[in-house]
């Protein structure tokens, strides 16, 4: 079959010459001729990712338009009211981005559909911000986030401002599959689609607005010091003018940004894997750190949804994982929201089944409800879509492990230029009583315990790779670990089958949480650990959390779950 496949984009009139070089130069590589072919490019409830290049399994125009088409046949199946609302468009600075929104964009007007461009590269948080300011019926980003340079992806978002939940998804996946003659996408110039008005670029006045507004977030402005120094990278992605802009708006004028990673470069020359959740990836940003004496370095990734932070001590820098930086974003809102008396009417806090517990200790205290909910900021926004109707909570963050945050419901994503605003803002208050971020954290954990975690991914990709996962998943659910030295597994959840296992008692319920390819073994101390494959990379992810009021004895036991959990998922072949 895929054979079949390349042979027809090889020789189709349709496709484009470059198109057919490229795929003429693999014509002697069977094994990448057959990644390329042997299945169409996932549409997920993420939308697209994947490698750039020809095929029916990469990222191309091609690939784009039929999405769209299938995502322009639900608009039009809506009426014209949703077609006239249109769609809003974003992208970063990936090598073609602009071309794919540009298809995206013209493929809907085609269809009959306004489309609002951007006219140049912005943070996949002003995308959300976009749809809710334009009442679109849906958004589109084209990013790959913080994937390698030969990725790129595409994102839809609905009315509500987040990315499209299983069952739009599931309607655009079925228009897809049934556009089997790419030639019969409609089609419009650029010219034609401006001169009707289909097409509108979008200019600063969206980005002044969301700026203002996220601003207008802050807790606390004349009694935090704001003379701290700050180094920041965007890693050669879009949010250099954003981020740099808000906190000079704030008034932090000590802010430097690492040169080399400034401007954008879609090979991320400087940085290689452009993922800051990788220390790695502060390499410059330490360097630059140490010789001016910066306070904290913070680091966004390509689309700036996701942020990471390094904080000074002992002459150097400590890296702060996204459990560590969530749990003081919680602590910092809360006790500024407290203080000022300004927590809204039952307030909640939203993380994803795979995040730490220490905010949940922290909302305790604060006796705010917290939340959960799969991974993906789609789920964790889910909840504030619905409080927007029942008022039943109050969204005051959401957040997961892997360096995704937002504070407020002013967008429905992640957003690192609002978490960067914040970061800051919480260490230049710190700051005036002669703590930093750590000396917070540590204070943190004397008072909750000592919560160590760490996320383990086992990279396992092409045909086998996958199928490789799909028996780990399968195998595991039937054979797991039932006790860790003297400490057993009282409790878990299988989200596939939504039943929730007491393991003592030897009694189920239902969780209400959706289903989802994923498996959380409960400990009796308090530790846990999950089991889930990637929705957007070839990835078995495996995380693991210690707890303990001693902080030796939390490390200990957390290497003693990885030590016996990645055992058991090393021996299924």
């Amino acid at each position: 079959m895929y054979r079949e496949r390349y042979e027809f984009w090889l020789n189709n009139d349709f496709f484009d010459d470059s198109t057919k070089l490229e795929l003429k130069n693999i014509e002697m590589d069977e094994s990448e001729i057959q990644d390329r072919f042997y299945k169409e490019l996932d549409f997920g409830t993420a939308g697209l990712r994947g490698k750039i290049g020809a095929g029916t399994n990469r990222m191309n125009k091609y690939i784009v338009a039929r999405a769209t088409q299938g995502l322009a046949e639900l608009i039009c199946s809506k009426g014209k009211e949703a077609m006239d609302r249109g769609v809003a468009i974003a992208y970063d600075c990936r090598h073609f981005s602009d071309e794919f929104a540009e298809t995206a964009a013209l493929v809907l007007n085609a269809n009959g559909i306004k489309a609002y461009l951007f006219d140049e590269l912005k943070p996949t948080p002003e995308l959300s911000y976009a749809v809710r300011k334009l009442n679109t019926i849906s958004g589109i980003v084209v990013t790959a986030s913080h994937n390698p340079q030969e990725y790129n992806g595409y994102k839809v978002y609905w009315e509500e401002g987040s990315q499209i939940l299983p069952d739009v998804a599931n309607e655009i996946t079925e228009n897809i599959l049934n556009i089997n003659d790419f030639s019969k996408i409609p089609k419009i110039s650029k010219n034609e689609a401006l001169d009707k008005k289909l097409l509108v670029m979008i200019g600063k006045e969206v980005e002044d607005e969301y700026i203002q507004k996220t601003k207008e977030l802050a807790l606390r402005d004349k009694e935090i010091d704001k003379s701290i120094k700050i180094v920041y990278t965007p890693l050669n992605g879009t949010g250099n003018k954003p981020v740099r802009r808000i906190l000079k708006e704030r008034g932090f004028e000590n802010v430097y940004v690492v040169k080399e990673q400034e401007l954008p470069d879609p090979d991320f020359t400087t940085v290689g894997y452009p993922n800051p959740e990788d220390v790695k990836a502060f390499k410059l940003a330490e360097k630059f750190g140490k010789e001016i004496d910066a306070d904290l370095l913070i680091a966004t990734d390509p689309d700036c949804d996701r942020l990471a932070v390094e904080v000074k001590v002992d002459g150097g820098y400590k890296a702060l994982n996204g459990n560590q930086t969530g749990a003081l974003l919680v602590n910092y809102l809360l006790e500024a929201h407290t203080e000022h008396k300004t927590l809204p009417k039952n307030p909640a806090v939203v993380k994803s089944i795979v995040t730490g517990d220490l905010s949940t200790a922290i909302c305790e205290k604060y006796n705010v409800k917290m939340f959960e909910a799969l991974t993906g900021f789609k789920n964790i926004f889910a909840y504030a879509n619905i409080w927007d109707k029942t008022k039943e909570y109050s969204f005051v963050f959401g957040y997961e492990e892997s360096i995704g945050f937002c504070a407020g419901d002013l967008v429905r994503d992640k957003d690192a230029v609002n978490s960067a605003m914040f970061l800051a803002e919480a260490a230049a208050y710190y700051r005036t009583k002669g703590k930093t971020l750590l000396d917070v954290l540590n204070e943190l954990y004397i008072e909750h315990g000592y919560y160590r975690e760490n996320l383990v991914s086992l990279v396992l990709e092409g045909i086998e790779g996958q199928e490789r996962i799909g028996r780990m998943m399968e195998n595991y659910r039937k054979d797991f670990p039932t006790e860790f030295e003297n400490i057993k597994v009282n409790r878990y959840i299988d989200f596939r089958t939504s039943e929730d296992v007491d393991c003592i008692n030897n009694s189920k319920k239902e969780t209400s949480i959706p289903k989802t390819n994923a498996v959380k073994y409960y400990l009796e101390d308090g530790s846990w650990y999950a089991v889930r494959p990637s929705g957007t990379e070839p990835k078995i992810k495996i995380y693991m959390y210690s707890k303990s009021n001693d902080l030796t004895k939390s490390e200990e036991k957390l290497k003693l779950i990885e030590k016996i959990v990645m055992e058991k998922l090393y021996s299924i072949k």
